[in-house]
């Protein structure tokens, strides 16, 4: 499995997404993804299946040690002692003792960052975690988690994919030794799969548009993307994606769509974004 390194973490480069996963149906695609080789696996408290995510873990009977395990806490959990109990919470939910990396899933304006940060940096000293970081942060908010964050920060999980230029956010994320894990990656599919720039990469090196755009992101520097399917015949074509390499041409012919600026998830709680 390929990996990404930042700031002392390495994570597969691609993981199996599982917002909108439920149940049974939950627990066979995290097994079934273990067993054809994927070794990171992402949910959140707010997702309402870490019960079956854990379920699906133990059934693959795999090394705790063998897997990347995040889960991130809801952005009303934010405050001390609030955000101590979700990790806990999670845990006991996933049937672990430690998760690889716990996320603020979304800033909270309305709790200081300071506070925040040195309830994060708790959990992962009281050991619930081995890293720590953000989800959904501007490079404003990733300037404030830093200066308040005694360890380092080793992700920013972010919405990305072909249609959303998320260049400044990535640049503030390298430049602090972080990595960015892209969420909807595959942006929906449809339109995205249409375009001429991903046909024509498809078609020149005989894979899916799935793939091409998936190889556009881990060819990328320190880029880390977590499909979710709820087929699961799709699983193992999201993970064959390290065999090829898309040309620089390609490359700049799928980076341009990102003018569009388009994104999937913008809620009233999210933060003021970066301009493009």
């Amino acid at each position: 499995m390929h990996s990404v390194f930042a700031n002392g973490a390495q994570i597969p480069a691609i993981g199996i997404g599982t917002w909108t996963l439920k149940g049974d149906h939950c627990a066979d695609m995290v097994a079934h993804a273990l067993s054809l080789g994927y070794r990171h696996v992402d949910t959140a408290a707010m997702y309402g299946n870490e019960t079956e995510v854990g379920q699906g873990i133990r059934r693959a009977g795999l090394d705790r040690d063998a897997l990347f395990l995040t889960t991130k806490i809801w952005h009303t959990d934010l405050a001390a002692g609030d955000l101590e109990r979700s990790v806990e919470q999670s845990l006991k939910r996933l049937g672990t003792d430690h998760v690889d990396l716990a996320l603020v899933h979304w800033p909270n304006p309305n709790v200081p960052m300071e506070e925040t940060m040195r309830a994060l940096n708790a959990v992962r000293e009281a050991g619930l975690t081995r890293h720590i970081g953000v989800s959904n942060f501007t490079t404003a908010l990733i300037a404030q988690a830093l200066a308040w964050s005694d360890a380092p920060l080793v992700v920013n999980q972010i919405e990305r994919h072909p249609y959303l230029d998320q260049t400044k956010v990535h640049a503030a994320c390298r430049a602090a030794g972080m990595a960015v894990t892209s969420y909807c990656p595959l942006f929906r599919g449809g339109p995205l799969f249409e375009e001429p720039a991903i046909r024509n990469a498809a078609e020149a090196h005989g894979k899916s548009p799935a793939q091409v755009v998936l190889r556009w992101h881990v060819q990328q520097d320190s880029i880390v993307a977590i499909p979710r399917t709820t087929k699961a015949e799709r699983l193992a074509e999201n993970l064959d994606v390290f065999g090829f390499a898309l040309t620089q041409a390609e490359m700049a012919a799928i980076t341009a769509l990102g003018s569009r600026h388009e994104r999937i998830c913008d809620f009233d709680f999210s933060p003021q974004w970066d301009a493009p």
